[in-house]
């Protein structure tokens, strides 16, 4: 029997040293996310919808004495709005139950103000119901924005508001099933109806809604909610609306110097602080138009597939939430044009991250903590983001190495820390083995929840990351690699008041290839390298072709009539600082001129040209102001006689449509054109103008 015990003891003791020896878990540094926290960052890319009065009264920010028969949808179908945001790879939605006009999507107890006082439906509608039910039909979670500014209201600004606010809330969090955000917007206090005030009403941001209260009913109703506003509590607005995150960017900020609608420093909120005292991430949100809420005007203006690809790497490539806004239309529905770019957007996603190259390969560390398997290098290619690869405590400096196996193109590299044990990186390298050379790839900072760096394609038999400099030991959760596709938008044509035409693409790594005598273009065609005169009326057509797989762009076909090289604007707009944008060929410029109408333009073609038209484009920005409606055009040899206009009339529907203009006329020639406008846009004391153009028969 002694024996047995004996031989016993010899086997299990060195198991015993080997659990006395085991390595512990590193160490949690700086604050840390709570689990609704780790649940939203998951979510990674999301909707807002912007659907209200003010969809039907073509305003961005309503007055509060709107009256609820303007509301009034045709169409309403939140099933499409689930089903878009689906198909586009997004996990939610948050809606505007109720903006800064008072108007309530819901049939709420406390207020008149709402849809149920509204046709649709015959005031027996709730659209927030019908969206709620709809994310749970296609699997999408939910979300709302509240605006604690009330322009509707009598008692906005007044310690009774306070109690109507809360009640709403709490309608909102205890009606429609699990919230996964609450909204609250920045924008409190200012003019506003105010149930026939009709003043203005100045709130302290910080003390007048009693935000701790606010916060807590949150709590108490939706423990798994995050709360949005400037500073959190649990996320931060990202400090812009333009769709980007700094490329350093830290989950952490000092939470108390901020409160919804007090940012204390935009770049605080832009890129974080490493030594913030509470896990604040931040959320990037931006409309795929101009506007938050729909304007027939902007149909066109909808963001482009390589600006959409350039929001999200900036977003959550850069360790933040890309919510990104649909201002659905009047009919009540995400425009077509809105959803076929978000399903390009997915596409082109789902094509960028198709193939993770480092799957299932060689990798190796330069440390692994206490050279425990739990803590391995494979753990960072195994798919599993509750693995990953830690260093020994005191090693803040290493690397790890991924052997491909033979040489391959890449040109995308994605990393996440473990973040359950805090954010930790403060600058991070990444090389490539070419050639038996190491060739640096990157060299950047934070990583967080997750980094993505685009670079130019590299062919390369290995690859390495290395760590260095950390707040503690590295814990890394994942490493991917991928070979995105060239993105193959039709090239833009532009020539500028000298003549020269530049061809841009949408990828720095594509070919570009042009024509001008009207034939197709292909690669055996003129490549584009650098601007180029073209001194004559031409048609250029250009496209881009990936030199590694043969696909093409679609071709782009710019028709240029003659250059402007000699034009100038006579009379006291000339010297007016911006003046030539309207002829510099850049679509992107305007000037605003301005003057009392009817108002005149003169502009000498620098020597007598034979007319048969013009084209006027409008400011393509937010701004419409001087938009021309009624004009006139006329052409003269001399710039003193001028006779009738040789067109005159409206520009038809540039209201809703304010996109390139062009009319024809009868032949005539002559040295300078004068362009009259009579009236703009709600009959504003100024002409705004992006292009002005004359055409040759």
């Amino acid at each position: 029997m002694k024996k047995i015990i004996r031989t016993i003891s010899i086997f299990l003791f060195p198991l015993l040293l080997m659990s006395c020896n085991r390595p512990t878990d590193p160490e949690p540094v700086g604050p840390l996310p709570t689990e609704r926290q780790l649940a939203w960052h998951e979510m990674e890319f999301y909707a807002f919808i912007h659907f209200n009065m003010n969809t039907f009264t073509n305003m961005e920010w309503g007055m509060g004495n709107e009256k609820p028969e303007s509301f009034n949808p045709t169409a309403l179908d939140t099933r499409q709005w689930a089903r878009v945001c689906k198909e586009a790879g997004m996990k939610g939605i948050i809606i505007t139950a109720k903006h800064h006009d008072g108007f309530c999507l819901w049939p709420s107890a406390y207020t008149e103000h709402s849809v149920k006082n509204s046709p649709w439906k015959e005031g027996k509608g709730d659209v927030i119901k019908e969206l709620s039910d709809a994310c749970r039909e296609y699997g999408l979670k939910f979300g709302v924005y509240l605006s604690p500014w009330d322009r509707n209201h009598a008692d906005y600004g007044k310690p009774e508001y306070l109690d109507y606010f809360r009640k709403q809330l709490r309608e909102l969090l205890t009606n429609y099933g699990d919230i996964y955000e609450v909204w609250f917007d920045g924008a409190n206090g200012g003019t506003g109806y105010y149930g026939g005030a009709n003043e203005e009403r100045r709130i302290d941001n910080r003390t007048y809604y009693q935000w701790d209260t606010v916060f807590a009913l949150v709590r108490e109703l939706q423990p798994m909610a995050c709360i949005f506003s400037d500073g959190g509590p649990d996320v931060r607005w990202v400090g812009n609306e333009e769709g980007w995150a700094r490329p350093t960017n830290w989950s952490l900020l000092k939470r108390d110097d901020f409160a919804p609608g007090i940012a204390k420093d935009l770049e605080w909120l832009r890129a974080g602080q490493e030594d913030g005292t509470h896990w604040v991430p931040a959320e990037v949100d931006v409309s795929i138009r101009p506007g938050w809420y729909y304007h027939p005007y902007e149909d066109h203006k909808v963001k482009s597939l390589p600006q959409l690809l350039d929001i999200y790497y900036h977003s959550v490539g850069r360790n933040a939430s890309m919510l990104l806004n649909f201002p659905v239309d009047s009919r009540g529905l995400i425009h077509e044009n809105d959803a076929e770019r978000v399903l390009e957007l997915a596409r082109a996603l789902e094509a960028d991250f198709k193939t993770d190259l480092a799957s299932r390969k060689k990798i190796t560390a330069s440390n692994t903590r206490g050279k425990a398997r739990k803590f391995k290098p494979e753990n960072l290619l195994d798919g599993n983001k509750e693995t990953y690869w830690a260093t020994d405590d005191s090693v803040l400096k290493a690397s790890v190495t991924i052997d491909f196996g033979e040489k391959i193109s890449f040109n995308r590299f994605l990393v996440q820390e473990y973040i359950p044990l805090g954010q930790r990186v403060k600058r991070f390298v990444v090389e490539a083995l070419v050639e038996d050379e190491w060739k640096q790839v990157a060299t950047e900072t934070t990583i967080g929840y997750k980094r993505i760096l685009r670079f130019p394609t590299v062919e390369a038999t290995a690859l390495r990351f290395s760590v260095e400099e950390a707040k503690g030991s590295p814990v890394i959760s994942n490493i991917q690699v991928f070979n995105a596709p060239k993105i193959l938008e039709a090239p833009v044509v532009r020539r500028d008041q000298q003549g020269y035409v530049s061809v841009s693409a949408a990828d720095n790594e594509v070919e570009v290839y042009y024509t001008l005598d009207g034939s197709e273009p292909d690669s055996g065609s003129q490549q584009y390298k650098d601007t180029f005169l073209l001194d004559r009326k031409a048609t250029v057509k250009a496209i881009a072709i990936d030199p590694a797989s043969g696909l093409k762009s679609p071709v782009e076909i710019k028709q240029l009539d003659i250059p402007k090289t000699n034009w100038k604007i006579m009379g006291p707009w000339a010297t007016l600082p911006g003046a030539a944008n309207i002829f510099d060929g850049d679509t992107r410029t305007a000037t605003w001129f301005p003057g009392e109408l009817p108002s005149e333009m003169v502009i000498d073609l620098g020597h007598p040209v034979e007319i048969s038209g013009f084209s006027y484009l409008p400011q393509q920005g937010r701004d419409l102001s001087g938009i021309v409606i009624n004009y006139e055009l006329y052409v003269s040899a001399d710039g003193r006689n001028w006779g009738s206009p040789v067109i005159a009339g409206e520009f038809s529907n540039i209201r809703n449509s304010p996109v390139l203009q062009q009319l024809s006329f009868t032949t005539t020639t002559g040295r300078y054109i004068k362009f009259k406008t009579l009236t703009t846009l709600n009959d504003q004391s100024r002409i705004g103008i992006a292009e002005l153009d004359v055409m040759t028969p």
